[in-house]
């Protein structure tokens, strides 16, 4: 009985490293991206995945209404929310 558990204890221990340099790690990035994703509010400025700086003046329960300059006002889905830009930090 000791044999069979000493043979799989390298694997429970690969997969114990495994959880906690990768999974782990990952998971809590999706949470704080899902949690800044529901606490976008008019006004906040955003960077698309694309790239592209904005304001939101709207937001919808999957997309979002931003405006890229003075005139060009488009709709955008959530998804593609890369990050939120704090005050000051327009031009990092």
């Amino acid at each position: 009985m000791e044999a069979g558990v000493a043979q799989f204890l390298p694997l429970v221990i690969l997969f114990a490293i495994f959880y906690f340099l990768i999974i782990r790690p990952q998971q809590k990035q999706q949470k704080a991206h899902r949690e800044m994703l529901e606490s976008l509010t008019k006004g906040d400025k955003i960077v698309t995945t694309g790239g592209l700086m904005a304001e939101i003046i709207k937001t919808e329960e999957d997309f979002i209404k931003i405006k890229l300059n003075e005139s060009v006002i488009v709709k955008l889905d959530r998804a593609f929310v890369s990050k939120k830009v704090e005050i000051g930090n327009e031009n990092a």
